[in-house]
């Protein structure tokens, strides 16, 4: 049997019964067993700190069994004689004893003697065995902490790899819907030019037809003029008493038609070009019409019944109110006005862009706007963007309004049907139009203000002066398809 084959031999009668392995840092049982010290720390104990033997099932104490110091150290001596790996360790070169020991200073292998007398003598000296362990605990550490690291950039990659795609599934949905809304606005401004187009061929068509047949009758007249200037032309090359004899009945017809052109005929004035509108409007006349398709669609309201001051009456599914003639007795709710003839919608926006109309027809009184959901309902409405409230009105039929701070007097000269509102909470603006016509929108007043909590769109039909203003006011709930 060779050197090898003596290591392996010797190595198999130095493995622990339980593990198998060879043992580390063994433990002698009562009964003379030895095993591994983590096998026995695995081993159960009774409530009397006994265990049983694996190999002999012998009751042993089991509290503080005795290291076993001649088989640690015969285990020591086999890991040194089989190197790391289990192979022939290799010799010092100097010595030519085992690189069995450590030099932790120098951070080399050494013999025994290069440690007690040779050239690290003094240093800090470590087996071989336990650096070995060490550094595979240690390579164990870092390989564990790459595979986090690993695992980590893999979880990197995977969400960047979602983020890309996501973008790209959401840019692909942006694309379709920017071209769809640039569709749309293209086949507006289609449409539009082609209403222009068409305004200006037919009113060219119109009068180049009136000028053609102008021009017709004065060229069936004209040949006529030819024509008599030919016969008057063959009298005059007729004989002396040919002459005579035909002058008579020619001369005094064609003077007869001479005379009657000169009583009819009109000086030609030239006719300018008026398509009934002007080129230099068209611009500003399509954005009027584009702004109200690029508003959102009017928002379907209604009336918000738990708010409505006890006099109002509300009708045709809560979007008709008007100011009665009796006090009904309603619950005094938090949300009710108490004092002012006010209403509020059922709906209130803290965000994003919206649109509603209200129809307010000849009613000579009226306001409306939008009220913060903080502001008091149990006093005289107050009147001031400072209070949480933004309004337009119009009194006396006549006269219209901006509550701002100053209030301010709108310039209206005709008087509003259908009053469209838009806002941008975002954007802090609040528009007033006048809406009657239903391709443009006439841009009555604009709030500009910085918004915060809830903002309802607010009606204040006003008291109605002994039956003067008992108009209603309604919501409109659809519109022309836009």
């Amino acid at each position: 049997m060779d050197h090898r084959q003596s290591l392996v031999s010797l190595e198999d009668q130095l493995r622990c019964p339980v593990c198998l392995e060879v043992f580390a840092e063994p433990l002698m049982l009562q009964c003379g067993h030895s095993y591994c010290r983590s096998c026995v720390r695995s081993m159960t104990m009774d409530p009397l700190g006994q265990l049983q033997c694996p190999v002999c099932r012998c009751a042993v104490d089991g509290d503080s069994p005795s290291p076993n110091v001649s088989l640690a150290r015969i285990v020591d001596a086999l890991r040194e004689l089989s190197g790391p790996e289990g192979t022939q360790p290799e010799s010092c070169p100097e010595h030519h004893n085992p690189l069995s020991l450590y030099c932790e200073e120098d951070q080399t292998v050494i013999c025994g003697i290069c440690g007690s007398i040779g050239a690290h003598h003094g240093h800090k000296i470590t087996p071989v065995c336990s650096v070995y362990s060490r550094m595979k605990e240690d390579i164990s550490c870092l390989m564990t902490d790459f595979q986090t690291q690993k695992r980590k950039l893999e979880e990197q990659i995977c969400k960047m790899a979602y983020n890309k795609s996501r973008i790209t599934n959401e840019s692909d949905v942006l694309k379709w819907v920017v071209r769809k809304e640039f569709g749309e606005l293209r086949r507006f401004l289609e449409l539009e030019e082609s209403g222009f187009m068409q305004r200006v061929e037919s009113k060219a068509a119109g009068l180049i037809s009136s000028i053609q047949s102008q021009a017709d009758d004065l060229t069936h007249t004209l040949a006529k003029f030819q024509e008599a200037e030919g016969m008057l032309e063959a009298l005059s090359n007729e004989s002396h008493l040919g002459f005579i004899a035909k002058y008579g009945s020619i001369a005094p017809r064609f003077r007869e038609c001479q005379q009657k052109q000169q009583r009819e005929e009109k000086i030609y004035s030239s006719i300018n070009f008026k398509p009934g509108f002007n080129h230099n409007d068209i611009k500003i006349s399509v954005w009027k019409r584009l702004h109200r398709r690029v508003l959102p669609a009017p928002e379907g309201l209604k009336f918000d019944l738990l708010t409505a001051h006890p006099m109002l009456e509300l009708s045709q599914g809560d979007t008709v109110v008007e100011c009665g003639t009796l006090l009904k007795r309603l619950a005094n709710n938090p949300e009710r006005f108490s004092y002012s003839y006010c209403v509020l919608a059922t709906r209130g926006f803290s965000s994003g862009k919206h649109y509603w109309e209200v129809f307010v027809g000849d009613k000579p009184k009226w306001r409306l706007g939008i009220i913060k959901g903080t502001a008091d309902r149990k006093a005289k409405l107050p009147k001031s963007p400072e209070s949480g409230v933004w309004l337009i009105g119009l009194r006396e039929g006549r006269v219209y309004e901006a509550f701002s701070s100053p209030r301010v007097t709108l310039p209206l000269v005709t008087q509003t049907n259908r009053i469209g509102v838009f806002l941008d909470y975002e954007g802090g603006v609040l528009k007033f139009y006048n809406a009657d016509s239903p391709d443009e929108l006439e841009v009555i007043y604009t709030y500009s203000t910085e918004l915060q909590g809830k903002v309802y769109p607010l009606i204040d039909v006003c008291w109605h002066e002994r039956g003067a203003n008992k108009q209603p006011i309604s919501l409109p709930q659809t519109h022309k398809e836009r």
